[in-house]
């Protein structure tokens, strides 16, 4: 039974809630950590010998792991604290706001011989590991384009962390179209060029964009592209996944729960699953990794690849051209 302790029990924090009842016979939550004190307690009282507390230096001697769940300006000095304490990280993505952090955290995660891992929760979702497994085999034809959209209404008070681009790490794209440059470059391969436009038109809330709209070109001549935004007032596609091949295409509603296969006008569904993040797929893939010593799926190495995009997409935006893409590739790290 490993130990874990969650740190940040607000926003992030409550949506992992439901990993630790399914998997309660390998992990047990030994602690929960936030600034404000009710708010750990309130995770606290729904596992029996769980303590509260307010700074999380206090726990890093009784637990094996933590889930880190905080604003993203911290993940790097928290996450290197308890890699340093000799306890395994599975952080909440973006791994950290700039690329020295992310690299001195993949260097304490060597260092110290613990588990890094970074919560792409969507690598784990049912549909989209069965659309990746389609899409290697081929099973389908050739994946020429990938169209993913994400459409939602989240809205932040002005001084809340998330509304600055410097404690946020930049807008929408950053902080959530990070998920899905992941999926792109787990689906379709090393990236070529591409462009970025972002607005916080929609969402003035938004220090830096709301609303984001990718385009990126693969060695191989495939397409990728991502729409997101957090200004959504209304939404048919709400999260969707497009996959089109010369045999099709596969469309992966994750609102709705279903994997399908369209063919001039005919359709088969290749899987239903419950809608929402599955966590506990994830948390069960960290599990494994701190028990086998397997690297995860999501380490720091290609979690640092994604964001190197996602950087050269916002400096090419901001100098008016296209980004080159090439050289980012896991020897980089």
């Amino acid at each position: 039974m490993i130990k874990l302790g969650m740190i940040g029990c607000g926003g992030m924090g409550g949506a992992h809630m439901r990993r630790f009842h399914t998997l309660r016979h390998r992990v047990s939550l030994a602690a929960a950590v936030d600034v404000v004190r009710e708010r750990a307690e309130s995770v606290a009282q729904h596992f029996p010998g769980a303590i509260a507390a307010t700074d999380y230096r206090e726990i890093l001697g009784s637990v094996d792991a933590v889930l880190l769940a905080l604003p993203h300006h911290l993940h790097f000095s928290v996450g290197q604290a308890c890699l340093d304490a000799g306890v395994h990280v599975l952080l909440e993505k973006p791994m950290a706001n700039y690329e020295v952090a992310c690299k001195e955290l993949i260097e304490a995660s060597e260092k110290s011989g613990k588990v890094l891992m970074i919560a792409y929760c969507m690598r784990f979702h049912p549909l989209v590991q069965r659309l990746k497994a389609l899409l290697d085999a081929q099973a389908y034809g050739d994946v020429f384009q990938v169209s993913i959209w994400t459409e939602q209404l989240t809205r932040y008070p002005p001084d809340h962390w998330a509304s600055s681009k410097e404690r946020l790490g930049g807008g929408q794209l950053f902080s959530h179209g990070c998920h899905y440059i992941d999926l792109l470059l787990w689906f379709l391969g090393r990236p070529v060029r591409g462009m970025h436009m972002g607005t916080n038109f929609g969402t003035p809330w938004m220090e830096r964009e709301g609303t984001s709209n990718v385009t990126i070109e693969f060695e191989n001549g495939r397409l990728g592209y991502h729409f997101g935004t957090w200004g959504a007032r209304g939404t048919r596609l709400r999260y969707s996944i497009h996959a089109h091949c010369t045999e099709g295409l596969l469309d992966a509603n994750l609102s709705g729960g279903k994997l399908v296969h369209i063919m001039r006008g005919s359709e088969e569904v290749l899987l239903e699953a419950e809608s929402g993040k599955h966590t506990e797929n994830e948390m069960a893939h960290f599990l494994d990794c701190i028990e086998t010593g397997q690297p995860p799926l999501t380490d720091g190495g290609s979690s640092l690849q994604g964001l190197r995009v996602i950087w050269r997409l916002y400096d090419a935006e901001q100098a008016g051209h296209i980004a080159d893409l090439t050289g980012l590739g896991l020897e980089d790290v």
